[in-house]
């Protein structure tokens, strides 16, 4: 049995539930933390019951001002050797039709809040000499993507953000590492279960067990980026190659235009 703990932000359902899953199966304690509280202590006592391992539910809103402290803080001793920033929120809608709160929360959410999570448990992993960060992004920080350019511009934040902390961590004994998933089967989209498996059949639609399944693979061997399944790794190269203005055409089409007037 470890001592330590894996903490996990958004662990009550999609990836965070798979990663708090194969977390445990590994033998580690669980953090679990997210803004779903009945549900979050449903999965703390599952998952202790299922894996003889010890769990922490912790309920938090962690797009709220200073929501990362309040979470070290209710932590305190407990040794984190792997910080999974999971949380996320995905709203489709262009810019200017997008709520002043909402654009607030989607920053706090996915740049502040991981920011802050980062630097406060990396400096105890610094001190013990080892540990593992885990920051989920998403394939959409490596193009523009209309209608979700808020969201893009995050996990495009956070792709950068955590190149630049694996270059001042690498010899130090802690992982970083960056998951760009594409779309992924979890509540995140408001899809029936039947177009989901036929997602899932074709390969547009990956699961969210094989998502953290590779990227717990890839943070045990202290792979700087995970690009989880092979037209992940396509649609990566094709984002990154083909220029900004080729977007603006697929705007242009009817069908398309239809949607941002209706967003």
């Amino acid at each position: 049995m470890r001592n330590e703990y894996a903490l996990i932000t958004g662990a009550s359902s999609g990836i965070g539930l798979e990663y708090a899953r194969q977390l445990a199966a590994e033998g580690y304690n669980l953090i679990l933390v997210g803004n779903q509280a009945d549900e979050n202590c449903r999965v703390a006592e599952c998952l202790a019951t299922r894996y003889g391992v010890q769990t922490l539910p912790i309920y938090a809103d962690l797009a709220r001002e200073g929501a990362a402290y309040e979470l070290f803080a209710r932590v305190g001793e407990l040794p984190v050797e792997v910080l999974v920033s999971n949380a996320g929120m995905l709203l489709f809608s262009t810019l200017t039709h997008t709520p002043s709160s909402s654009l607030e929360k989607i920053i706090a959410l996915h740049c502040t809040t991981p920011t802050l999570l980062c630097r406060l448990f990396a400096e105890q992993m610094l001190q013990r000499g080892r540990g593992h960060i885990v920051l989920m992004s998403s394939i959409t920080a490596w193009t523009p993507y209309p209608t979700i350019s808020h969201y893009a511009a995050t996990k495009a934040y956070l792709k950068s953000f955590a190149d630049s902390l694996w270059c001042e961590l690498r010899s130090s004994g802690v992982s970083v590492t960056a998951v760009f998933p594409s779309a992924v089967d979890t509540p995140l989209y408001n899809l029936d279960a039947d177009t989901r498996r036929w997602l899932r059949r074709c390969g547009l639609m990956l699961s969210a067990e094989d998502v953290a399944r590779k990227a717990l693979r890839a943070m045990h061997r202290g792979r700087r980026r995970c690009l989880p399944g092979f037209l992940t790794k396509v649609e990566a190269v094709l984002c990154y190659l083909l220029p900004t203005w080729i977007v603006l055409p697929i705007m242009k089409i009817p069908a398309v235009r239809r949607i941002l007037e209706r967003i």
